[in-house]
């Protein structure tokens, strides 16, 4: 089984805002392949279909960002999933809009639902797709910039960089290892 982990926040204030690009990424990824995110279960909405043979669980936290770990670590163990076969989609402030980056492990990289997700794994070994939203301009707090939406010249550049996500979503799945989606898409 592998799972698809997309990060953001609970609640239609949240929807379609940078912080949620997680979640955006994750249910096009559903939507291209017919899995409904309906179900509730252990702090999460999921759904899971077979891709090509393989079990494909997708998960949305329902804990809020900064405590994603709390939801992530108890599906690992009730669905008997190893760190390896789970693939976590995020928003980051370091890349450009439009860029995604694929990275095998690491550090949080100051991002809260990854540092809750190591916090409750007690390790750094799972992958992740960061999803560029890029740094706020100096007039605008951090806060307001990731919970604001994608401006009307931004969301051509973002639809880009989901595609791209949802493409290396794809190539997990089927057995692509980390460092092929790294030279890939990176």
């Amino acid at each position: 089984m592998k799972m698809i982990v997309g990060l953001g926040n609970i609640g239609p204030q949240y929807d379609g805002t940078r912080h949620n690009t997680g979640f955006m990424v994750v249910e096009a990824f559903a939507k291209k392949h017919g899995i409904n995110i309906k179900t509730r279960k252990m702090n999460a909405k999921l759904g899971s279909d077979f891709l090509n043979g393989t079990k494909v669980l997708v998960v949305e936290p329902t804990t809020f960002m900064n405590d994603s770990g709390i939801a992530v670590k108890p599906l690992m163990d009730y669905f008997d999933v190893k760190p390896e076969d789970v693939i976590v989609v995020h928003d980051d402030m370091d890349l450009p809009i439009g860029k995604i980056r694929i990275k095998d492990k690491g550090s949080a990289g100051g991002h809260n639902g990854i540092k809750s997700i190591i916090a409750n794994l007690g390790s750094e070994n799972f992958c992740r797709i960061r999803v560029g939203i890029q740094h706020p301009a100096k007039n605008n707090t951090v806060v307001n910039y990731v919970l604001g939406r994608f401006s009307k010249d931004q969301l051509p550049e973002f639809k880009m960089a989901s595609d791209h996500a949802v493409n290396a979503l794809e190539d997990w799945v089927d057995g692509t290892s980390i460092p092929e989606l790294e030279n890939r898409y990176n």
